[in-house]
């Protein structure tokens, strides 16, 4: 990658440079954009191999998480680099495991929510104040805007005050309201992905469940995962435990699907620990294309 990308925030220029930097230098990579943002930002797939029925992983949901977005670049030119060379990754043939299993990245789901957090953009206006900055340019908290239990979460939300545009927890006015959650949405029932893992931090945990819908072996997959690295096999509670987009894939898709809490501290985890939770991650990333 180009200088000083993994060393600092992820700026949109960045990101937009990243994407077509990665897909000038390597033959087996298709990037497109699958949806614009609130602001018109476009949001971009990194695709390796056929889409149909691929895994998929997204990070940048939340503004302040941007770490997830720089993990999973740094996963996908990793993958590059040893299917290029015919290489191994952690023990891995790349170019033999890429044959059967086929992996898309979308490593920013939420640019607007980026570019505010990181102070390169501004809150909507009458906005409620706070910060970390976790939505997106409307002020709505994608990882509440899925249609899965959301009018159950949106009277939660009120009840704990989250009554309108801000940095975190209000779900929009509607399930599907933003741009953004109607991208990412659309893109898996149009690939019919058979399963998705959704990067946020922080916590250390894996999430796997959301109620009646949950696939039997995807607590068997969460153990491996979370034996890999370190990291905890969590439920979600409260608010948390509905309009998720893994709770969406489940609820819609009846397959796996995954929220990992990367790293352990407040958000936005500093730039220096992206290179010590790739190495910790490394293995639970492969798996997630294997398994």
């Amino acid at each position: 990658m180009f200088d000083g990308f993994y060393t600092t925030p992820p700026v949109y220029e960045n990101i937009y440079r990243a994407v077509y930097d990665l897909k000038g230098r390597f033959d087996g990579l298709r990037a497109f954009p699958i949806g614009e943002s609130a602001r018109g930002r476009g949001i971009f797939a990194l695709a390796l191999g056929d889409l149909r029925g691929a895994t998929l992983l997204v990070g940048g949901t939340h503004g302040s998480e941007w770490l997830t977005t720089l993990l999973l670049f740094r996963f996908c030119e990793d993958l590059l680099l040893a299917q290029e060379q015919g290489g191994v990754l952690g023990e891995i043939d790349i170019t033999k495991a890429l044959e059967n299993h086929s992996l898309v990245i979308v490593p920013c789901l939420n640019p607007d929510g980026v570019q505010i957090a990181l102070g390169k953009d501004q809150p909507p206006p009458k906005s409620a104040p706070g910060s970390p900055w976790q939505a997106n340019g409307n002020g709505v908290d994608l990882n509440h805007n899925f249609d899965a239990g959301w009018e159950l979460l949106h009277k939660m939300e009120e009840q704990e005050g989250y009554i309108g545009p801000g940095p975190t927890r209000y779900g929009g006015k509607r399930p599907h309201s933003e741009p953004e959650t109607r991208a990412i949405a659309g893109f898996c029932l149009a690939c019919d992905f058979r399963r998705v893992y959704a990067f946020h931090s922080q916590g250390e945990e894996i999430y796997y469940e959301y109620g009646a819908d949950t696939p039997n072996r995807s607590r068997l997959m969460a153990e491996v995962l979370a034996a890999s690295c370190g990291y905890k096999v969590c439920r979600p509670e409260k608010i948390a435990s509905h309009g998720g987009f893994k709770d969406w894939f489940i609820h819609t898709m009846h397959r796996p699907g995954f929220t990992i809490e990367i790293g352990r501290g407040k958000n936005p985890l500093p730039i220096e620990e992206l290179e010590p939770i790739y190495a910790r991650l490394l293995e639970m990333l492969l798996l997630t294309m294997l398994l």
